[in-house]
């Protein structure tokens, strides 16, 4: 029965690790998969996680399993963390929060509620997205459509989104990236958001809002503006968020699902869905890495200590920025890569064509996915200046 099953397509991403692996060039740089390196090229566990992990080794006291909606004391933080601490959602009721494996486990879920539940069956993605953003929403078996973010020019098409999502049908899911864009790094300003909220309003749309990077962007207050902005005035909108990023446990693949309701009546009907969903794909989730996030947004010292390195790294991330706009300005390319200062997050756009990847991962073993995207965190101001020759000499 399984001789005529054929090799599935290799990740675009994933694929780049083994790849990166096997390859002996010494000199070698890694920009493909999204996650912060520091400047030895390691992804650390942050301080703030380690003394958390170190209370719980000596007071946990089962391994039991979790419910399907997740750690409690967890749920309850995160819900503060992207609401807000004075969120006035949070005391009506008005918002179910399920804790889930990761970021994508969160979207998953998503998609099974509005395929099963809703009447929608389309959702909206922008052009470019995450890669796994197209695979997702179709493997739950909906339609998928994108609008305009990126325009030829390699800049960023606010006035074609709009347009887009103006013309979009009543009930139709537009997913938004909350902050530092993926692939691109562009974001909105708050005017385009406040822009955004309403046509999405007045179309009727449903937002769906990916929420994978808070802390990367501005802050972790700013990082959530768009996310607030639609919770706090629309009666209906979704939230998929992670902790594996801001954090640094990417593989305790710890994220969570909001769904925004119009009472605590349509919260809970919401909320039981979600948890039948859950059942059938995985039971409930894993518990290790909501209980290091809890132990740090409960503490005082400990939540200092996480947003002290947490705004190191992102402030270390804009620094290497400016430090390969200056070494491509060397080159005479300061004008083809500008952009790279306007973006935020860990990814950067460049621009970069698949042949000129082709030709830096063969004649330079630089590795990065083939749309250009290049993740900024893995540069270092040792390995930028031979990036950018490299870079350079396929321009």
């Amino acid at each position: 029965m399984f001789e005529n099953i054929e090799w599935a397509p290799e990740d675009s991403i994933l694929g780049l690790v083994e790849s990166f692996k096997k390859d002996c060039n010494s000199r070698k740089i890694d920009l493909g998969v999204g996650i912060y390196k520091d400047e030895q090229g390691n992804s650390p566990v942050m301080h703030a996680v380690k003394k958390a992990e170190t209370w719980l080794i000596h007071s946990e006291s089962t391994k039991a399993y979790i419910s399907a909606h997740g750690n409690t004391d967890y749920c309850y933080a995160v819900m503060r963390l992207v609401l807000g601490g004075e969120a006035s959602l949070i005391k009506p009721s008005r918002v179910s929060i399920t804790q889930t494996p990761g970021g994508t486990g969160a979207l998953r879920v998503a998609a099974e509620l509005i395929a099963r539940k809703l009447h929608s069956k389309k959702v909206w993605v922008p052009d470019p997205t995450w890669a796994n953003h197209p695979d997702i929403f179709p493997a739950a078996g909906l339609e998928l459509g994108r609008y305009p973010y990126v325009g030829v020019d390699g800049r960023m098409d606010f006035e074609g989104m709009i347009d887009s999502i103006k013309h979009m049908p009543e009930g139709d899911v537009l997913l938004l990236h909350a902050c530092c864009h993926n692939p691109t790094g562009f974001d909105l300003s708050r005017s385009q958001w406040r822009e955004v909220f309403e046509v999405v309003k007045a179309r009727r749309l449903l937002p769906l809002i990916d929420f994978a990077y808070q802390g990367f962007g501005s802050g972790l207050d700013d990082d959530a503006y768009c996310v607030r902005l639609m919770a706090e005035n629309l009666s209906e909108v979704i939230i998929t968020h992670s902790c594996s990023k801001s954090f640094g446990i990417y593989r305790e693949r710890t994220g969570s699902l909001m769904v925004v309701a119009g009472n605590s009546l349509q919260a809970n009907s919401v909320r039981s869905q979600v948890a039948l969903i859950v059942r059938q794909i995985y039971s409930n989730p894993p518990s290790h890495g909501s209980l290091v996030v809890s132990e740090i947004l409960k503490s005082s010292e400990l939540s200092s200590l996480w947003r002290e390195e947490l705004d190191s790294m992102r402030s270390r991330i804009q620094y290497l920025r400016q430090l390969f706009l200056e070494a491509m300005s060397g080159h005479g390319l300061e004008n083809k890569f500008r952009s790279v200062i306007e973006q935020r997050g860990m990814f950067s756009y460049t621009g970069l064509s698949p042949a000129q990847v082709r030709m830096l991962r063969d004649n330079f073993s630089v590795y990065m996915v083939n749309t250009g995207r290049v993740n900024m965190a893995g540069m270092s101001q040792d390995n930028i200046p031979y990036l950018a020759k490299a870079i350079a000499s396929v321009s």
